[in-house]
């Protein structure tokens, strides 16, 4: 690869680094680009109606496609696949490898496929619906899952894996290999407490078998089956283990993997597998021989991980006969910095935008996962964080997770030796979800004081439904607003006293060395000005070859300074037309300097489930 591609390639991913969300809101896309996702989704669903179905609703969308959901005559629920066709043909194709591979499987917990067909290039599924909720969706509402559903779940995904790797009970002889569980590819129904695997777009046959022997079962078979090269799909990189990522000979192993790290997931109430050297397995209240064995799964050696895999399986009856509550035991989540929670009279699309990443990247010059060519790195800017420590993914990870809520503010975080130092200011829009979202800004917190480094990490959350959008049809128009276009902003509902000493300012830190749009000096000049008024909030400034969004959360507490506020704001787009160059710009400001300090930790204090869960969980042991 020659230097110039190499630097035409770097500079395309770094607009793909701006969104810390794994899939930008609807609201961030260009109106000719949400106009074409509309009316593609409501063709999808005007082809389902014509096949007879109803009630036909978008259930999910990913790398590879969107899924529906409709009825039949009967009131039966369906799901339809469709890929997305603007991928090339032989991406595409595998939703029909996917289709083979379900159909081959006969488990209770899998969903049935009914049929797979095309309508001109578009690949279609059409499958049975697992009832309930997806885990992701579920640990969102609810936080940290209790002990007593974690180990149910647990039991229910091995009793799944171990019908994939039962050789007798499949036609062809050989283990299955799902390559991409987690929490949002396990539907749990709530009412039966039974959880159901879907989503089988890596599923493959094993090349190994779980003592790393190959699944070839006669000579044919052998002199067909391709021994140097994977078979194996990426899946989640939050969730596959290291042999899944490095390319590895698919196996059942990777199955344990992505189970390991549903199940840490889903009791830590995180969106990934990267904490578990902070936020220990053993520090989350589970039954003492859970937590050893998720935490040996979770091993930086491979003997050990595979070991850990080997006594899960041979120890189910001993996990089953746990002595449990009968009634979900909730930990107490006490919040580390504070939340505010107020009602919106408005919907909130949560995005967050993060800068000042670069120094949590590791010294290394690696680019692991950049010429991997397959789909899912289309979707995840996941690739920018292989460079990173485990701890500093977790850490982006749980940043992230803030933006599945609907909450605005700011978070400026500074590592110094003694310890982090928080600046924040958090509103979250519905009540319901306090304890989840305080229990998400703790892991985040937990994983910063994980962190042994010296810099700044600042992100804003604004509501996506509030960006605006300028577009010109060439690079050599300049921008420019349309009468009725203005930047929103509130009022706070009572004037909020100035303190000088106390004051932070959208400066605080010198230029951020993560963004790469240098605005003009008469824009420079504006935030100057509205830097002095008092008001806590983002202004962003996104700059693509024909479109720029601004995205901006601005909360205005001097009520005195109105009008001068307003005008700042009118000024700011007079003059977007001087905006030259592409990349994003962006600005914070809290309502005011209330640092809280916390200092560094290895990892969290071990704590279990008491052995006898009569007496409550007050007893946790450490």
């Amino acid at each position: 690869m020659t230097k110039q591609t190499k630097k035409h390639l770097a500079s395309k991913k770094k607009l793909q680094h701006f969104y810390i969300a794994e899939e930008q809101s609807i609201y961030l896309l260009s109106h000719k680009d949400a106009t074409k996702l509309k009316q593609w989704v409501e063709l999808c669903k005007q082809q389902l109606t014509l096949l007879g179905y109803q009630n036909i609703v978008l259930i999910g969308k990913g790398a590879f496609g969107f899924v529906f959901a409709g009825d039949d005559e009967h009131g039966q629920d369906h799901v339809f696949k469709f890929s997305r066709i603007n991928l090339p043909q032989h991406v595409q194709d595998r939703l029909a490898d996917e289709a083979e591979i379900q159909a081959q499987l006969n488990h209770s917990r899998i969903p049935k496929i009914f049929e797979y067909y095309k309508i001109k290039r578009q690949s279609i599924v059409h499958m049975q619906r697992a009832p309930g909720i997806d885990l992701e969706r579920y640990s969102h509402l609810h936080g940290p899952l209790p002990p007593e559903l974690v180990m149910n779940i647990t039991l229910q995904l091995a009793d799944i894996l171990r019908y994939l790797r039962n050789v007798t009970l499949h036609a062809k002889g050989k283990p299955y290999v799902h390559g991409d569980i987690k929490p949002s590819n396990v539907i749990y129904h709530e009412p039966s407490g039974k959880v159901y695997l879907v989503d089988w777009g890596s599923a493959v046959t094993a090349q190994l078998d779980i003592y790393g022997q190959t699944t070839a079962n006669n000579i044919m078979d052998l002199m067909s089956s391709d021994l140097q090269n994977s078979n194996a799909r990426l899946g989640d990189v939050y969730f596959i283990g290291p042999e899944q990522i490095s390319g590895e000979m698919s196996s059942p192993r990777f199955d344990e993997q992505g189970l390991a790290a549903t199940i840490y997931a889903l009791a830590s109430g995180q969106s990934c597998r990267y904490g578990h050297q902070v936020i220990t397995p053993n520090s989350l209240g589970l039954p003492k021989t859970l937590a050893k064995i998720i935490t040996a799964m979770l091993s930086d050696s491979k003997i050990t991980r595979e070991q850990a895999g080997d006594y899960l399986f041979a120890h189910l009856g001993l996990l089953k006969n746990t002595v449990l509550a009968a009634q979900p035991t909730l930990p107490k989540i006490e919040p580390l910095i504070p939340v505010w929670c107020k009602p919106s009279d408005q919907e909130v699309d949560t995005v967050v935008y993060g800068s000042r990443k670069s120094f949590l990247r590791e010294e290394s010059d690696q680019d692991d996962l950049s010429d991997i060519d397959d789909a899912q790195l289309e979707k995840y800017y996941k690739n920018y964080l292989m460079g990173m420590g485990d701890t500093e993914k977790a850490f982006i990870a749980a940043v992230s997770r803030l933006g599945n809520f609907p909450v605005v503010g700011g978070l400026a975080i500074r590592w110094e030796k003694d310890g982090v130092y928080i600046d924040s200011n958090l509103t979250l829009f519905d009540s319901a979800l306090k304890t989840s979202f305080q229990s998400a800004v703790n892991n985040m917190i937990r994983l910063a004081q994980g962190i042994f480094r010296v810099g700044v990490f600042k992100s804003c959350l604004f509501n996506a439904r509030n960006t605006l959008h300028i577009e010109r049809e060439n690079s050599k128009q300049p921008f420019a607003a349309s009468a009725e276009q203005f930047i929103p902003f509130e009022v706070s509902d009572v004037p909020d006293v100035e303190d000088v000493t106390r004051l932070h300012s959208y400066f605080e830190d010198g230029k951020d060395p993560d963004e790469y749009l240098y605005l003009p000096d008469e824009i420079m000049a504006v935030l100057a000005q509205l830097n002095l008024i008092h008001h806590t909030g983002c202004i962003i400034f996104e700059v693509l070859p024909t479109h720029l969004k601004i995205h901006s959360y601005l909360m205005l507490l001097n009520h005195d300074k109105e009008r001068e506020f307003s005008q700042c704001l009118e000024q700011l787009l007079q003059l977007l037309p001087t905006i030259t160059g592409q990349g994003i710009s962006g600005f914070m400001k809290l309502p005011y300097k209330d640092t809280r300090f916390f200092e560094h930790i290895s990892c969290l204090p071990e704590k279990y489930y008491p052995a006898n869960p009569k007496r409550g969980r007050s007893e946790l042991t450490e």
